[in-house]
């Protein structure tokens, strides 16, 4: 009788997804079983399994290893989106716990969904085959879309929850259609074999079939980053989930459909890059633009960081058309140091606002500097930083992300980016106005810093700065991790 072989598979490259999928069923079970009422533990695993995570995708530092028959790749790459994955999760198990028990739904349901998230998209970084890309994609969607309506006893809560579901499964179909496509032009869901058959092609660009499914698939990307004209989702959603969970809405997926951009774009379809890049070029200035321009009209915060995410995606798109080594590397620094300046303002508005969010606008703020300086400080340097003022990390980023558009010769690219870097300056200093600069109307006695939020804080403070400062520390890890992609 034959042996039936069962083929040996490397399973180092998903150590870190397997280890939190299980840590998150075991907090359903513990949330179960264990005592009902309170549910910090939940938090305090969740956070101390995130550091362990970490701890086993940083040791992967330096490896080069495939599995799964190529669909799965142990990188650099994929070890630096893991970390800003990872970061972004632990600093909204940090700044949930206060939230959800003020809001009356810390249900502990919250952070196994959080955990489930990060690991769709650990799946979308490390994936190399379309298939893997995209099972990574619904994992984090279908997540997401619950963590954006969990409080279900509100109904802002409910309706972005029930929007980003609808246009969320609206653009996967556009995206699986692309993915299809680019499976019947090339004969392949391997990123590396499409690379290889499409530079084969004599002119790649006359396929339709191919340049068909290279569009569909960058339309249900563009829309998990929310760039321009995939956008209109966000400020309802940002403004009606939860706080907590839009500031890791607006800074992990974001990460994550740039990992898979940047994957499918320079990888697979680098023979394209003159067709994708005029694309992008349009739809970067549409980004940046749009985004800017709308966040002026803004007086509610979450709105106005809402539009705020949209031009920053923007940015990050500048770099993405330039595709060269600096822009590349630049994309990885900013989404690293989009994640700490973005979470550590939706800290700030959390502790500072009232249960049911009565007091979410940009006036609310009047008398913060005053009253809890230390806060307002804080504040000012998450806004800072978003406004890409120096010395903190956002200027950095964007630094290294126009330099390497003027680079590869889009000098007005690198031009209108600059402009509308310099006009987010105003609604972001419309804020630190009203801290600093009217009376203030509240005394903002309710406001309580716990141990969780003050060390997301820190941490968010350190993130914002330090790489402002010495950018080196991140930039060439950022470097290494773009070499091989």
């Amino acid at each position: 009788m034959d042996m039936i072989s069962i083929p040996v598979v490397n399973m180092t490259p998903i150590l870190p997804e397997i280890f939190l999928s299980v840590l998150a069923m075991v907090l359903l079970l513990i949330n179960v079983f264990g005592p009902s009422g309170q549910k910090s533990y939940l938090a305090y695993i969740s956070f101390f399994g995130i550091v362990a995570t970490a701890v086993l995708v940083g040791a992967g530092w330096g490896g080069h290893i495939e599995s799964f028959s190529g669909s799965v790749v142990l990188d650099n790459f994929a070890t630096f989106f893991k970390m800003i994955f990872l970061l972004a999760a632990g600093l909204a198990v940090l700044i949930s716990d206060q939230y959800m028990e003020r809001e009356g739904c810390n249900h502990g349901e919250l952070y196994p969904l959080i955990l489930f998230t990060v690991v769709g998209m650990m799946f979308m970084a490390s994936g190399t085959d379309l298939m893997t890309i995209f099972l990574g994609l619904e994992v984090m969607s279908v997540s997401l879309y619950v963590l954006a309506g969990f409080n279900r006893a509100n109904k802002k809560s409910n309706e972005a929850g029930l929007k980003y579901f609808l246009l969320g499964a609206f653009s996967t179909g556009f995206l699986l259609y692309g993915m299809a496509l680019t499976y019947g032009a090339t004969g392949t869901t391997r990123i590396y074999k499409i690379a290889s058959v499409v530079g084969q092609m004599t002119l790649p660009s006359a396929n339709i079939m191919l340049v068909a499914g290279m569009l569909l698939m960058m339309t249900g990307f563009l829309f998990k980053i929310a760039a321009v004209p995939f956008h209109m989702w966000t400020p309802d959603v940002y403004e009606g989930a939860p706080t907590p969970m839009t500031a890791f809405m607006s800074a992990g997926p974001k990460a994550a459909g740039f990992a898979a951009l940047l994957r499918i774009l320079l990888v697979a379809m680098p023979t394209l890059q003159v067709e994708w890049s005029q694309l992008l070029w349009v739809l970067a200035v549409l980004t940046m633009t749009v985004g800017n321009i709308t966040a002026l009209r803004q007086d509610n915060i979450k709105r106005m960081l809402a539009y705020s995410s949209i031009a920053h995606a923007g940015y990050a798109l500048v770099g993405l058309t330039a595709g060269n080594g600096t822009a590349t590397a630049g994309i990885l620094f900013y989404m690293l140091s989009y994640t700490f300046m973005n979470i550590g303002a939706f800290a700030v508005i959390i502790l500072i606002a009232k249960k049911g969010e009565t007091n979410g606008n940009v006036m609310d703020f009047a008398g913060l500097g005053f009253k809890r300086p230390v806060l307002a400080v804080a504040m000012t340097i998450f806004l800072f930083s978003l406004a890409g003022m120096p010395p903190t990390a956002g200027f950095i980023g964007k630094f290294y992300l126009f330099s390497g558009a003027v680079q590869k010769g889009y000098i007005w690219l690198a031009v209108i980016g600059v402009l509308n870097s310099a006009a987010s300056v105003y609604y972001y200093l419309r804020v630190m106005v009203y801290m600093y600069m009217k009376e203030p109307t509240e005394e903002f006695e309710w406001t309580q810093v716990t141990a969780p939020v003050a060390l997301a804080l820190i941490i968010a403070i350190a993130g914002t700065m330090i790489p402002g400062i010495v950018p080196s520390i991140i930039l060439e890890y950022a470097q290494e991790a773009v070499k091989l992609i």
